[in-house]
């Protein structure tokens, strides 16, 4: 269990890829920070970690608020002593056409996909200095890859992902011992889709071909083979693709 005793803060965990994450790393013997809004999913995916006998602990955080990152390290720090990973996995995505000016909606991707990876970094990144080790996760995506109508703003978004975890790992990794990994999944059967707001991007979808999604649960291996790795191996980027999606 190469995982064993690693202390991992996973955010937005009460649902999706966080929470199979979290399931898995536990399964593997890390310590689990569980973060997300909804108290209640957190409590409740807590529970079922430590009946089963793993270690998490659940605090409610909103990754947009730079404070609330501060808290939740403390609060990590003071229980387990360090904090050795971070899966930022925390998204939006309200997919819509630019012509339609769903501006709040942009402003929110902004904030969750990018400023919310800033401010995890941020926070854990002291602790990971002094340590000399750790592990960074961002949950970027294929659209950080390519664009489509409809994904402008979030494209971006995850694009500014991608950029940012390799300029970390150019940073960080050589001198620190600080590994980065951006994980770049296509559809993905999730929380994120029921976002969208937009009534022609929902046409749209629903008039897409029947395809086999990726499960959450496929992503949360991947992350586990990434982290598993020895420190000498940095796994930059994960690409993983539905056997049935096109682009």
């Amino acid at each position: 269990m190469k995982l064993k005793d690693k202390v991992i803060v996973i955010t937005g965990a009460s649902s999706g890829i966080g929470r199979a994450t979290a399931k898995l790393l536990s399964n593997e013997g890390a310590k689990v920070v569980l973060t997300a809004r909804r108290e209640e999913k957190l409590q409740e995916l807590e529970k079922e970690i430590t009946t089963k006998g793993g270690k998490a602990m659940s605090i409610i955080g909103d990754v947009t608020n730079k404070e609330d990152f501060e808290k939740i390290t403390k609060m990590t720090l003071e229980a387990w002593g360090t904090i050795d990973g971070l899966v930022n996995n925390a998204g939006f995505m309200p997919l819509s056409f630019i012509k339609n000016l769903h501006t709040d909606e942009w402003n929110q991707m902004i904030d969750v996909n990018i400023k919310g990876v800033l401010n995890g970094v941020a926070a854990v990144l002291p602790t990971m200095l002094e340590n000399k080790s750790g592990h960074i996760i961002n949950i970027a995506s294929s659209a950080g890859r390519k664009i489509y109508p409809g994904g402008a703003v979030y494209c971006a978004t995850k694009a500014a992902v991608r950029m940012f975890s390799e300029g970390l790992r150019q940073e960080l990794s050589p001198t620190y011992g600080i590994n980065v990994t951006s994980i770049e999944p296509g559809f993905v059967s999730t929380e994120l889709m029921d976002t969208i707001s937009d009534d022609e991007i929902k046409e749209q979808l629903s008039e897409m071909g029947q395809m086999t999604p990726l499960e959450a649960e496929d992503i949360a291996e991947s992350i586990l083979y990434a982290m598993s790795q020895p420190r000498r191996a940095n796994i930059n980027d994960v690409y993983i693709m539905p056997t049935e999606q096109k682009q």
